[in-house]
């Protein structure tokens, strides 16, 4: 159920995440099923809605940096990186304060926390209005494509309290950055590329391998239900097509990135046009090559676990 965010749907939002109930949030980035990330039964309830393993953590969103103080142990990159980014697409794992009033499912029961501050008005004034911290993943059942538009939500949660706010202008999840160890690593590539990230605090390593920390990190994930083949230069007979930059071919099979080639509008269409391409009767989905650069790397990243053999 979509409601506008009008003065009373909002107070009613407000009630109902109090009550411990989850509620369809719009950000910058992707739609989130959002619930009291301090009441363990509400955070309880975005598992079992997206069918979510419980190894898997929660992004925690807050209005503010000073809304997540006695929550996580700052540092000087967090900081930078905070006052630089925030409100914006930038995911932070710290280390979990030993006066954290979380949930500890959130965080799947790690040490660490990871939090981010929305760059969406609509998210930001129920954030303010709430006063308080959400538990927000991806408004899609575990391992789908990430909603993009409230009618995305509403297809899988068709009951769910949705507050329209339009299309995302990111279309990606956020970069995730784990500022845990002695270096930080880039754990997910998203809607900040590490280029910006590194002219803030420096190099990034990425682990060759690492526990789950934060979302995005399984294998298999993003995934449509069509089968995907990467880096196609031309789509088989019966498979959909999606483009990126000039290409000759044309139909309702078709869709294109960015004609220009411009990989911010291309992450904007991403989820959206996977989304519309994953129906009968195509048996597949072909995908264009899209440069490992910048916005690249992260529309790379999701590519490559979409098209991962599925979990059983």
């Amino acid at each position: 159920m979509i409601f506008l965010p009008t003065l009373e749907n909002i107070q009613n939002v407000l009630s109902a995440l109090r009550k411990g109930e989850v509620i369809g949030l719009p950000t910058e980035t992707v739609y989130g099923l959002a619930a009291d990330a301090t009441q363990d039964h509400a955070v309880a309830h975005i598992f079992e809605k997206k069918q979510r393993p419980s190894f898997n953590p929660l992004i925690i969103h807050g209005y503010s940096q000073d809304a997540f103080q006695g929550q996580v142990i700052w540092n000087d990159k967090a900081d930078m990186l905070a006052q630089t980014f925030w409100p914006g697409p930038l995911t932070l794992v710290l280390q979990r304060s030993p006066s954290s009033s979380l949930s500890l499912l959130a965080s799947a029961g790690l040490p660490s926390l990871a939090i981010r501050v929305p760059n969406h008005p609509v998210a930001l004034n129920i954030l303010h209005l709430f006063d308080g911290l959400l538990a927000a993943p991806s408004a899609n059942l575990s391992g789908k494509v990430s909603p993009t538009q409230a009618s995305h939500v509403e297809e899988d949660f068709p009951d769910l309290l949705i507050i329209e706010g339009g299309s995302t202008s990111i279309g990606l999840e956020s970069t995730i950055v784990d500022l845990t160890g002695l270096s930080p690593l880039l754990l997910r590539p998203g809607g900040i590329s590490r280029e910006d990230i590194e002219s803030i605090i420096g190099p990034l390593k990425t682990p060759s391998f690492s526990p789950i920390k934060a979302p995005g990190m399984m294998k298999s994930h993003y995934a449509p239900s069509l089968p995907l083949r990467l880096n196609v230069e031309a789509p088989l007979q019966g498979e959909a097509y999606l483009a990126f930059g000039p290409t000759p071919y044309e139909g309702p099979h078709i869709l294109n990135l960015s004609q220009t080639k411009d990989l911010a509008e291309a992450a904007a269409n991403f989820f959206k046009m996977l989304r519309f391409l994953d129906h009968p009767p195509f048996h597949g989905i072909a995908v264009a090559p899209i440069p490992l650069t910048r916005l690249g790397l992260a529309l790379n990243d999701r590519l490559q676990r979409a098209a991962a053999p599925r979990a059983l």
